[in-house]
């Protein structure tokens, strides 16, 4: 009977690690999280000013971008880490009166140079993917319209994968497009709101910043 009672008592404590460690997270994700932000702190390390061109101040419970001069574009980022083959979310409020105002998000970013991944939607149901270079002009990777981002309204949530050669936007879960490019593999990650024709006609609100590795 001693024995019977220890063979079932160690299979007993076989089932119970084995439980345990499919409930253990990923053990990189612990040593390294990746930034997840709602805002509710101005000390939580996203670059924020103002200037004549635009303003990002943390406000309204979110990170507030407004763009004040026409054709500008403006970005914040949470740190200077370089990251790769992640997904990217952030809640957006569109205060805007400009429906040509993009907004969205950058990936890649090679330090402190102008050579990075954006992209963004409008209210009208625009969407594109930019390449931005040191040297030349702005590159516009792919660009169209999606009745799935002018149906959204003002408040919207929209994520987009970025890595192994390509990119992917996502809004309110729903796949927009996507987009193959290598040109940078790895970099700094942040947000951006881009103005059109008006002036001080691009209002954005970021809220709830949250990053994983593609494939968890």
């Amino acid at each position: 009977m001693k024995s019977t009672a220890l063979k079932v008592f160690a299979f007993v404590m076989v089932l119970a690690l084995a439980s345990l460690a499919c409930a253990l997270p990923n053990l990189d994700s612990v040593l390294n999280p990746l930034p997840k932000d709602d805002f509710s702190s101005s000390n939580s390390g996203w670059g924020t000013g103002t200037d004549s061109s635009s303003s990002v101040e943390y406000a309204n419970g979110g990170l507030q971008m407004i763009v004040y001069q026409p054709f500008y574009v403006t970005w914040s980022t949470p740190d200077t880490t370089s990251y790769e083959n992640i997904h990217i979310e952030a809640s957006v409020t569109n205060a805007s009166t400009d429906p040509k105002a993009v907004f969205g998000i950058v990936c890649n970013e090679q330090g402190s140079t102008n050579s990075f991944y954006y992209v963004g939607v409008a209210s009208d149901g625009y969407y594109a993917f930019i390449k931005s270079s040191v040297v030349g002009a702005d590159v516009y990777l792919k660009e169209g319209n999606s009745d799935v981002i002018s149906s959204a309204g003002t408040s919207m949530r929209i994520g987009l994968d970025c890595g192994n050669g390509s990119m992917t936007l996502y809004v309110n879960g729903q796949k927009i497009d996507s987009v193959s490019d290598s040109s940078y593999t790895s970099g700094v990650v942040g947000l951006f709101a881009a103005s059109g024709e008006q002036d001080s006609g691009t209002n954005i609100t970021f809220d709830d910043f949250e990053m994983t590795k593609l494939g968890q």
